[in-house]
């Protein structure tokens, strides 16, 4: 099981509170109902209790007699993990803080709580009962890691040091969109980087044909609706986005570069080329902040994960302030053992998405809300 979240948080928010003898209940969610990942909770629980090596405890119920009493039992410095909170139906559904507080969740937990603590950024982005049911009727403050996730953000976006570079990628063509407008509308970026199937996408809004298996890849994927907007955009900034100047295809189970002059091509494209990668690393030198969203290529094959590792290696070597984020990226940066380097790996998803595009998030949001009346 992936427990770099429950490591993030056990590590600083939950072994804190304990430390000065709070007693801990954890509200957490795994999947969604009817999907493969959705389980209870008892299993992280027991991570949790390796993390920090001290017990902790767990009870198959939410809201119920059993867990109320369970919370009622807690000593100072004791942690109990509640189960799933994706097992209560109404939890997903969208609402305010005041309309979740009415909830039988809620009204049954809220009670027994002296402070609503969140520190799930990466679920932020969602307006569910558990992530701001309770800011409504408890004071509530953001945990360690939603704090170190808001402070660098804010860096990224609010006030980044300037040039500030983006290099966007992977397969969300509709997010590198929405973000290299924000960005570039918003005088946030100085440059825009993109590779991954993104890139594609604003090669083919340039003009460049990039051959059969790779239109009909986009096509497939029903991405080649998003060049129309991604055309305007690059007409409106033409010297502010980048786009590779040649590309690395599979010739038949060998890496081989071309210069997008050469397009179309036969073959399809899974990297940025040479030239590409050493104009995109000087760009990077530059930089006095740096933000990569996805991968520039298929990093997980060995002849083709050059493009991505020499970007994250420049970005780990530069003296700027980096953001990495988006979990392929991630996942990237722990491949190539890059985390101690980086100025901050978020851990989050769809929520750190929705803040490049300058999206409010509700979790946050109904903090801020919270903040104001305590």
């Amino acid at each position: 099981m992936e427990d770099v979240r429950i490591r993030f948080s056990g590590e600083t928010t939950i072994s804190e509170l304990a430390r000065k003898d709070a007693q801990v209940v954890i509200l957490a969610h795994q999947g969604r109902p009817g999907g493969p990942d959705f389980t209870p909770l008892k299993q992280h629980a027991d991570v949790l209790s390796t993390i920090l090596k001290k017990p902790v405890q767990y009870v198959a119920d939410l809201f119920g007699a059993k867990a109320r009493t369970a919370i009622k039992k807690l000593k100072a410095g004791e942690i109990l993990v509640l189960e799933n909170v994706r097992t209560y139906p109404e939890e997903q559904k969208k609402g305010t803080p005041a309309e979740h507080a009415q909830t039988d969740f809620v009204k049954s937990l809220a009670p027994l709580a002296d402070v609503f603590v969140n520190d799930a950024f990466a679920a932020a982005h969602r307006a569910h009962v558990s992530i701001v049911g309770f800011t409504a009727v408890l004071p509530s403050v953001a945990g360690r890691v939603m704090e170190k996730e808001l402070n660098a953000l804010n860096m990224a976006l609010e006030s980044p040091a300037k040039p500030c570079v983006y290099i966007l990628g992977g397969a969300k063509a509709d997010d590198a969109l929405k973000i290299s407008r924000f960005v570039l509308d918003n005088n946030i970026a100085d440059n825009v980087l993109t590779g991954g199937v993104a890139g594609h996408l604003f090669l083919a809004a340039r003009g460049y044909n990039l051959g059969k298996p790779n239109v009909e890849f986009l096509e497939k994927k029903e991405l080649m609706g998003f060049v129309s907007g991604i055309k305007e955009l690059v007409t409106q900034y033409p010297a502010p986005i980048k786009t590779p100047s040649d590309v690395a295809v599979n010739a038949d189970g060998q890496r081989k570069e071309i210069a997008v002059e050469e397009l179309p091509t036969n073959y399809p494209i899974l990297d940025i080329g040479t030239k590409t990668i050493e104009n995109y690393c000087e760009s990077i030198r530059k930089a006095r902040s740096i933000v990569i969203s996805g991968p520039v290529g298929v990093y997980e094959t060995k002849d083709f994960m050059k493009g991505t590792k020499k970007i994250l290696e420049a970005a780990a070597e530069s003296k700027a302030f980096s953001l990495v984020g988006g979990g392929h990226t991630v996942a990237a940066v722990e491949q190539f053992g890059l985390e101690e380097k980086m100025g901050y790996v978020s851990t989050a998803g769809g929520a750190l998405i929705e803040f490049l595009m300058g999206e409010q998030l509700p979790g946050v949001a109904a903090l801020e809300a919270a903040a104001k009346e305590q």
